[in-house]
């Protein structure tokens, strides 16, 4: 009975890691959305849609991608060491925060620029991951 039930157990472990993968991981992690089609927006735009009604913009934006155009605000990085970008939301309160698949030195504070990246919500900021980029000059 025992050997049973320590086998059930290991079969249910197993049939939960692959259902994790297949209904929570795969769905949420994208491997190049740089081919997917995007939807365009202003950061200014985006963030006020935010602001006015959050799960509408959920609706239409959230784990899709979107073309982000706007000026920076600021430019850092991430605790893992990756390039972001806040661009500015025309609020202030609220902006576009890009986290970016490769280090980009031509980014500056004040240039105006498109990104490319997959839309994760809403905090205080709307949040892009996997981002990539295309300066407007």
């Amino acid at each position: 009975m025992k050997k049973v039930l320590i086998f059930l157990g290991l079969v249910l472990l197993i049939a939960a890691s692959v259902g994790y993968y297949v209904f929570i991981y795969s769905a949420t992690h994208r491997r190049d959305i740089s081919e997917e089609k995007a939807i365009s927006i202003t950061a200014v735009a985006l963030v006020a849609n935010y602001n006015q009604n959050e799960n509408e913009s959920n609706q239409k934006y959230l784990n899709k991608a979107l073309i982000v155009e706007g000026m920076i605000k600021e430019v850092g990085q991430d605790q893992a060491g990756n390039t972001t970008v806040t661009l500015d939301g025309a609020n202030d309160f609220s902006s576009v925060y890009c986290t970016l698949k490769e280090k980009h030195d031509s980014i500056e504070k004040g240039n105006k620029i498109s990104i490319k990246g997959l839309c994760i919500g809403f905090t205080s900021d709307v949040v892009i991951t996997d981002a990539i980029v295309k300066l407007n000059n």
